[in-house]
């Protein structure tokens, strides 16, 4: 049978990870959650550390959200951190601190969709659903020969209820953790190492030759770029910062001041007097540039002084060991640098 060989691979061919085997729902939620678009690799170390701080349901949802968010910087994707937070608040405050037992019940949590919820009631729970992540749906789109565009719902339905019909039902999570490896060491994008495949003669794309043209997927969306003017505005062993909105691109995140299309000290300093900062100076520091999934910011920095600098809730100033605590994205990771270099010598 299928599942039978597909096992038989995985047990033989399984990496060793720390979250392999596991079966408690906390931390595989946490697990599956962190490798949403980030490597396996990068993960590692982010999961051990984020799970000593908050090694419970009811300690992540207690943690001050600032504390979190330094705990995931430089994951990414940080509406990610913050609806882990919002589910395991449900979960610890109105659920007496037990993630649900099925996929229906899981997806009713902040953050959690179709793959996350397939992942921890299979996997934690043994209930027989499948975790369709990217990988599978590559393996399915070979083993059934889709040609549909993958991007489309009514291909996604049609390979999920092909997957559906194939998962274990004695080992319904190893099923989808072995799909998900072969997916990622056999059935690579654009070379299929079909002669390594413990299924491929259930392959229907192998079969008829078309292994190399599936799946087929949607068109690259180009990514808009904006250039931005970064302030670092420094006045007597401190440095202003802003906290992004809550919602949207990085939200409750700190970052410098930055602003679209000001890309000369006088623009920057015309954008800080809006702010109430009275800057001058304006030597130029350097740039630098970040991809997001569809944007890309080119960046450069200037460095100004100021007699005095606002210190509230959302604009305030810091000094170094205040820098270095705050949760800041990549993309200002070259202008923090720059930033502590200069409150360091003073």
């Amino acid at each position: 049978m299928f599942s039978e060989e597909l096992l038989a691979w995985h047990d033989a061919n399984a990496r060793e990870l720390p979250w392999r085997g596991e079966r408690d729902p906390y931390r595989i939620w946490i697990s599956e959650i962190m490798l949403q678009q980030t490597t396996t690799q990068t993960v590692k170390g982010y999961y051990a550390r984020f799970l000593a701080a908050f090694p419970t349901v009811r300690a992540l949802a207690d943690a001050p959200e600032q504390e979190v968010l330094k705990l995931w910087e430089g994951l990414g994707y940080y509406s990610r951190a913050r609806n882990l937070q919002k589910a395991a608040k449900i979960v610890a405050h109105e659920m007496d601190g037990r993630l649900p037992d099925t996929a229906a019940a899981l997806k009713k949590l902040p953050g959690i969709g179709d793959y996350t919820a397939g992942a921890i009631a299979s996997m934690a729970y043994g209930r027989r659903e499948l975790a369709m992540d990217g990988n599978l749906v590559r393996v399915l789109a070979r083993l059934t020969a889709e040609g549909g565009c993958v991007g489309e719902t009514a291909v996604k339905k049609r390979l999920r209820a092909a997957g559906e019909a194939l998962v274990d039902a004695d080992r319904p999570g190893d099923f989808n953790q072995a799909m998900m490896g072969l997916g990622r060491l056999v059935c690579l994008p654009g070379e299929p190492k079909c002669g390594e495949c413990p299924v491929s003669r259930w392959c229907a794309a192998r079969a008829r030759g078309l292994e190399r043209d599936l799946p087929v997927t949607p068109p690259r969306i180009e990514k808009k770029t904006e250039r931005r003017g970064v302030a670092l505005v420094f006045c007597g062993g401190r440095v202003l910062v802003r906290r992004r909105p809550e919602d949207g691109l990085l939200g409750g995140l700190w970052e410098f001041p930055n602003f679209p299309d000001a890309m000369d000290a006088p623009s920057l300093v015309e954008c800080l007097a809006e702010l109430g900062v009275n800057a001058a100076g304006g030597r130029q520091i350097g740039a630098a540039s970040h991809a997001f999934t569809h944007l890309l910011w080119k960046m450069e920095g200037f460095a100004f002084s100021a007699a005095a600098l606002p210190d509230g809730e959302k604009l305030r100033a810091v000094d170094a060991a205040g820098l270095a605590a705050l949760p800041m994205p990549t993309a200002m990771r070259a202008f923090r640098e720059a930033a502590e270099e200069r409150l360091r010598v003073g």
